[in-house]
């Protein structure tokens, strides 16, 4: 019984190569479609970079700093919160859920901040 499955699963994989080798071959033959431009015309620009004289990357790097900027004041709020929720309970009697419904959204905006700073 597993002699044909093996057989079986060989056929079959062998037979996903083919095809995926086939597809492959046929995109690679396809001409890509590309208007000529004419010799005195400008090279293609981003709308915004015509606008501002800033590059894409510029632009994305400004809107990141940004949220990084919006996400510490939100997560300054957060922690401020927090703190005070910790001194009015006693957690060694109860752990309150908002305190770790808290906690957690700390932690998910601290691991955002973390991204955008990365790039």
């Amino acid at each position: 019984m597993f002699d044909t499955r093996r057989k079986f699963l060989a056929l079959l994989a062998g037979a996903m190569t083919l095809a995926a080798a086939r597809s492959g071959s046929v995109r690679a033959q396809a001409k890509p479609q590309s208007r000529p431009q004419p010799p005195d015309a400008p090279p293609d620009t981003d709308d915004t970079t015509a606008l501002t004289g800033k590059s894409p990357a510029k632009l994305m790097l400004e809107a990141n700093e940004k949220d990084i900027k919006k996400n510490i004041e939100k997560l300054y709020e957060l922690a401020t919160d927090l703190k005070e929720e910790v001194e009015k309970t006693d957690s060694s009697k109860v752990l309150s859920l908002t305190l770790v419904k808290k906690a957690e959204e700390i932690e998910k905006l601290a691991h955002d901040i973390k991204t955008r700073a990365k790039g």
